[in-house]
């Protein structure tokens, strides 16, 4: 059964309990995985560690400068934080390894038997989005079925279907389908198609996904979009700041989401997924930051 999740559970912990687990020792909570169990990543800056230093685009779109990366990595990584991201700490909770960025010059070198990071910061569902910037989904889409072919002809198809059966696939895109409405020249109209067509994308590569073997999925859904510094200068006259357009279209996005990725279950064989309430996460946080180390005007 599917678990749309709450903000209070640790993601890492339930995502291990829902996904991962038919994978390890019953009782272990992901400590010792039985085999690989790989993790293959899509999406945008949240999950993006790097992907975009080796592409021709702007830094609005890259994190390879100060202060990016100064308190773990110790220099800048391309990772959109001073830290790890999300997907880092699940791998090192899977045992895994940080998965380097797919286009890192070299990957031909690199084992994919752990999984791929195909992220990109600034990419959304639909192609149009920040088009010649990003790595869109259908491009990262067709940078794991270059995966795909490498793992078969390394250890044959048997193995490989294997290993892309027992993966997790970890999707956080939206964000940028619906910010590129706001802070470009777009002449779309910001309405519940549009949401159907942004989540129908994104569904669209997860079923072919599913097609070539993937049974096991992680999502985020989006946070109170209206919010975002870069969008509350929008609409400085608001009570509360946040452009109210943006944050409508996260919610109705969130909602679009969970429905049709439950219909996805009932209708896809073996399909099984988590989607983790990111955005009540966030609100949480910024709620009640002191519960979660965090203190005003400097780092805890």
């Amino acid at each position: 059964m599917a678990k749309p999740l709450g903000a209070s559970p640790s993601f890492l912990v339930v995502l291990c309990i829902t996904v991962l687990w038919p994978t390890l020792h019953t009782g272990e909570y992901c400590q010792k995985p039985e085999g690989k169990t790989a993790l293959f990543i899509f999406g945008d800056s949240l999950f993006d560690v790097g992907n975009n230093n080796y592409i021709n685009t702007t830094t609005l779109d890259q994190a390879n400068f100060w202060p990016y990366g100064e308190t773990y990595f110790k220099s800048p990584t391309g990772r959109f934080s001073d830290g790890r991201l999300i997907t880092d700490f699940i791998a090192t909770y899977a045992k895994l390894p940080l998965l380097p960025p797919f286009l890192q010059p070299g990957g031909s070198q690199h084992s994919y038997y752990d999984g791929a990071n195909l992220a990109s910061a600034g990419a959304g569902a639909l192609v149009q989005t920040f088009h010649g910037s990003v790595i869109n989904m259908e491009t990262q889409l067709k940078h794991f079925k270059k995966v795909k072919t490498w793992l078969r002809n390394k250890i044959g198809k048997s193995k490989s279907a294997k290993i892309l059966s027992k993966a997790v696939y970890l999707f956080s895109v939206g964000t940028n389908d619906y910010l590129s409405l706001f802070v470009t020249n777009s002449t779309v109209e910001d309405s519940p198609e549009y949401v159907q067509m942004v989540v129908g994308n994104l569904t669209a590569v997860v079923k072919e996904i599913h097609k070539i073997g993937g049974r096991k999925f992680g999502f985020l859904n989006l946070g109170d979009l209206g919010c975002l510094p870069g969008l509350r200068i929008l609409n400085p006259s608001s009570k509360n700041g946040c452009l109210e357009k943006a944050s409508n279209l996260a919610k109705l996005h969130n909602i679009e989401l969970s429905n049709i990725l439950s219909r996805m279950e009932k209708e896809l064989k073996g399909f099984k997924y988590s989607l983790y309430d990111f955005n009540s996460s966030v609100r949480e946080r910024m709620d009640h930051p002191s519960k979660y180390g965090l203190k005003e005007g400097k780092r805890a």
